[in-house]
């Protein structure tokens, strides 16, 4: 593999020089040294925009297929590996923003940074993990959202994995989970756990076709938005890339640290969305309207996060955020009553 040797002499690679690569790691004759030499030399030298489009692009023709044409569908997925250890804030906004009308496929995966990852906590709510490529799409257009189990729709990255784990450092699988959703996007809301990738990412995600999204690294540099200070963003719209940074006092909403919006177990979390979902004042609450109404700002439905802050808080005020999760649950639980009959 001459693209490997020169990766490990330290030079970047085309986007088709990487695509290449890419495919390499999925053939049956590449060997685990060579795999982990790749994310090594990837990780040592740092990722170019073209090299982690050339994955991801590779990562989503491999994913469980998604047919049908979808119409302005979001995520708002974030790359985890902030050690806040935070509850489900991605999780619990996904279903204010399908409340408010915004169509979800929501990917994600057990736990990488908190104690409970959105499949935990999704699964100790009752929704089924495995829904399948007619499934989610059903699910997107009659219910507004649906769980993408990043496992279950990336089943040929186990080799992969099984390295990662072995290597045990952060790689570039660390960065580019929320970017392969089988789904094709519209538009996205992306967390990432470092700022130094914001503009990275963002670039990455205008090559990847979106047409508008905001990137966020969150005050005390966590993969959401938090109200513990000043938050760094980057908003792809029209082909540009415009930072800025956001206060909670911007938005009319409270300060709050980071720590008063940790997390605990699958359970605990349950119970915390639940609280959220059903209004219950506080961090929890404000940290969700926060993020939803980002999520609005980015799928542009609002002009201002602001009026997102808003939006979402009639979203769940008027129960129709908690209506998403629990047409998911029932649905879950139908199917699996059907499986058993």
């Amino acid at each position: 593999m001459n693209e490997l040797q020169r990766l490990v002499n330290g030079e970047k690679l085309t986007q088709e020089e990487m695509t290449t690569v890419a495919y390499s790691l999925f053939d049956e004759s590449t060997t685990e040294s060579e795999i982990a030499a790749v994310l090594t030399a990837l990780k040592v030298r740092g990722e170019s925009v073209e090299e982690i489009t050339a994955i991801v692009d590779v990562l989503r023709e491999k994913a469980m297929p998604i047919q049908k044409q979808l119409s302005n569908v979001m995520d708002n997925c974030g790359t985890g590996g902030d050690g806040a250890h935070t509850f489900n804030i991605s999780t619990t906004s996904a279903f204010v923003l399908a409340g408010a009308g915004v169509k979800m496929a929501k990917h994600g995966n057990r736990s990488v940074s908190s104690r409970t990852g959105s499949a935990d906590v999704l699964e100790e709510l009752g929704v089924a993990l495995d829904f399948s490529s007619d499934e989610v799409e059903h699910l997107i257009e009659t219910n507004g959202i649906a769980f993408l189990f990043a496992p279950h729709v990336h089943h040929q990255l186990k080799p992969i994995m099984k390295v990662r784990q072995a290597l045990n450092v952060p790689t570039i699988f660390n960065l580019i989970g929320p970017l392969t959703n089988p789904v094709a996007l519209d538009t996205q809301f992306l967390g990432v756990y470092r700022r130094d990738m914001l503009m990275k990412m963002a670039a990455v995600l205008q090559r990847l076709g979106r047409k508008r999204s905001v990137v966020v690294n969150g005050a005390g540099y966590t993969d959401e938005a938090t109200l513990a200070g000043e938050n760094h963003f980057v908003l792809l719209e029209e082909g540009e890339l415009i930072p800025f940074t956001l206060s909670p006092e911007d938005v009319g909403l409270n300060t709050y640290d980071n720590d008063s919006i940790v997390g605990g177990d699958a359970k605990e979390n349950a119970n915390i969305l639940l609280d959220v979902l059903n209004g219950e004042r506080g961090a929890y609450y404000e940290t969700t309207l926060f993020n939803a109404g980002i999520g609005l700002f980015a799928a542009n439905m609002t002009n201002s996060i602001r009026e997102g802050v808003e939006i979402a808080k009639e979203t769940i005020d008027s129960g129709r955020a908690k209506a998403k999760l629990d047409t998911l649950i029932t649905y879950s639980q139908n199917r699996k009553r059907k499986e058993i009959s």
